[in-house]
Formats: structure tokens, C-alpha cells, sequence
């Protein structure tokens, strides 16, 4: 699987392409500062479901922001639910109420 990383000024993407699949899977975010990103949707074509390329987006995202010094607000179900998972990454997803 290779995740790329395409950003524009007020926000990107991570995209995940697996060899001999057309669609890409990709996880979308708006950039609120510059040290704060809010993920805000995740998209598995069907035929990768069940492959964790989700999952990989996730963890992906999560490195990235350790990388970068910064946080994510998880406003899409999936990466919330994810987030909720896994409490290791509290240093980086700010908690929601």
C-alpha cells in the first residue's frame, strides 16, 4: 500500500492505493491553524474493505502529526471511533465530549 499526502491552503488528503485496485481509498481533513487539523472524512472503495486500509489512513495521519507537532480534532465517525481505540494516540487527537 503506499499513502500519499496531497495539501492545499485550507486543507488535503492522505490517499492510499493498493496495487491492482483502480480507486484509491483516502482520508480528507480541513487545516484549522496551522498546528491543528480536523479530520473530517474517510473513504474505503468496496474493494478494499476489510484489507485495514482505513486503519493504515488512520495511523498514517496519527505519525504524521506526531512528525509535525501537530493535533487532530476527529470529527469523522471513523477516525473518531478509531481514536477511541486506540488511547495511545491521545498526544495527538484532542478528545471530544
Amino acid at each position: 500500500m503506499n499513502i500519499v499526502h496531497e495539501e492545499e491552503k485550507s486543507g488535503g488528503r492522505y490517499v492510499a492505493r493498493v496495487d491492482g485496485v483502480e480507486e484509491p481509498a483516502m482520508m480528507t481533513y480541513s487545516r484549522a491553524s496551522p498546528k491543528l487539523i480536523i479530520v473530517d472524512h474517510t473513504e474505503v472503495p468496496d474493494s478494499m474493505r476489510g484489507q485495514g486500509v482505513g486503519q493504515a489512513l488512520a495511523k498514517h495521519v496519527v505519525e504524521e502529526a506526531r512528525l509535525g507537532g501537530w493535533q487532530i480534532i476527529p470529527l469523522c465517525p471513523f477516525f473518531r471511533a478509531q481514536s477511541l481505540r486506540h488511547p495511545e494516540w491521545s498526544d495527538v487527537v484532542k478528545a471530544q465530549g
